[in-house]
């Protein structure tokens, strides 16, 4: 373990480090948004949920092209414009009075999202061994929920419901950490000048047929819109439930409570499932993941509203640990090594998931209240879990495939092994 992670690129060490901060600074906001759009500014739960939408909107169009163009233009570029301008977006939320600049300024924020996010997954793949990126991945991903731990409690102290502040301290860390990544960039230019000089890029069009023609990375796609679907009614379908609840009088500091457990959660229990789910097909955990996440929006619906729902995100969480902490290992797994920015960009045009989840869960609350707490979760627990079949199939399809392949001698890339976390 200890020489794995002196093997992990110092460049790498700032995109783990500034995730932790990037994250905090967001989920001490973004996810309070519905709140203060429904309690605050006495907007309608449908219209919550399509301003909270037009994020994930905009990142499914943004998400390819911006993964396509660090491919095409590098990595540096993409990341600094879009860190720079997340910034700005903050910066706009503290500022901002009405309801429309939410809904743009909630627009741009998916759009630096997904410009950034792909992007510098990508990067971290660059310049990370093969057997060294499970771990790699995994730092990112515990960099995410250790963020998202202080976050959410740092927000309730700032005044989330009331205040820009926690908008504006967002901004300005996001500028930081955008310096941070110039000072980072300087340093390291040589390595960005042999990236740029290694040979020609595809043309976006054949990009998109290269993608497309992959039936084992297009089953994923599917597979996972539906698992995000689910996921997304964490930030979206609960935080509305809560705000409406009489029987939840303070909703948003429970919802709180909710986000750092889930985050505590993802830390204590990443290591042992990740070591696990090693052990089976990359498959596996991403079907297991995506009905942990559909049961457990049953058991919201089944629990009384309030503080048992905490035992609904314990199995919440379990399952979002299994989707998401060998996604990027598996995507790296199939992608074509000079596509890899294409792949993960592509793999964002499953945030369908995320524009779907406050909109079918606004739609769901406005026609049964919240004194039919079953009414709305149980709809969104089963489409949850439509994507458990896309998953299975493609579970199949790459068992052939690298079948195939290591009988023709032609297998694409090592499979990460857990060895480096132990």
């Amino acid at each position: 373990m200890h020489e794995a992670l002196k093997r992990v690129h110092p460049l790498a060490w700032t995109i783990i480090v500034g995730t932790i901060f990037g994250r905090m600074a967001t989920s001490m906001s973004i996810p309070f948004l519905s709140i203060y759009l429904t309690k605050q500014m006495g907007v309608t739960a449908s219209a919550t949920g399509v301003i909270v939408a037009v994020s994930s909107l905009v990142g499914i169009f943004a998400s390819f092209y911006g993964g396509y163009i660090s491919d095409r233009i590098g990595r540096k570029k993409v990341m600094l414009i879009s860190v720079f301008g997340w910034a700005a977006v903050f910066i706009g939320f503290a500022s901002a009075s009405a309801v429309w600049a939410f809904f743009i300024l909630n627009a741009l924020n998916g759009l630096c999202r997904a410009l950034f996010e792909p992007t510098s997954r990508a990067l971290l793949s660059d310049l990370t061994e093969t057997k060294d990126k499970l771990l790699v991945f995994n730092l990112r991903y515990a960099a995410i929920n250790i963020g998202v731990v202080a976050g959410p409690l740092l927000g309730l102290q700032l005044g989330l419901s009331n205040s820009g502040t926690p908008f504006l301290l967002s901004g300005v860390v996001y500028a930081l950490y955008g310096a941070v990544l110039i000072i980072q960039f300087m340093k390291y230019a040589a390595l960005f000048l042999r990236k740029q000089a290694h040979g020609e890029t595809l043309r976006l069009s054949e990009a998109l047929r290269t993608t497309g023609r992959d039936s084992v990375f297009m089953l994923i796609l599917l597979g996972s819109i539906f698992s995000v679907l689910g996921y997304g009614h964490f930030s979206s379908t609960l935080t509305q439930f809560l705000a409406l609840s009489p029987e939840v009088p303070d909703g948003a500091t429970l919802f709180a409570y909710m986000l750092s457990l889930n985050a505590v959660v993802v830390l204590i229990v990443q290591y042992p499932l990740v070591r696990m789910a090693s052990r089976f097909s990359p498959m596996v955990p991403l079907i297991l993941g995506n009905a942990c996440v559909s049961c457990s929006l049953l058991l919201f619906g089944l629990l009384t509203p309030g503080w048992s729902w905490l035992g609904a995100v314990v199995l919440f969480t379990i399952g979002e640990v299994l989707l998401f902490t060998m996604m990027d290992v598996l995507i790296d797994r199939i992608a074509q090594p000079d596509m890899k920015g294409t792949y993960f960009g592509t793999m964002g045009l499953n945030n369908l998931g995320n524009v779907l989840a406050p909109v079918l869960g606004g739609f769901l609350i406005d026609s049964f209240g919240t004194a039919r707490p079953l009414s709305v979760f149980l709809p969104v627990a089963v489409s949850a879990a439509l994507g458990i079949p896309f998953l299975l199939l493609a579970k199949r399809l790459l068992f052939k495939r690298e079948h195939e392949a290591e009988a023709a001698g032609t297998v694409r890339t090592e499979s990460p092994s857990a060895e480096t976390l132990t």
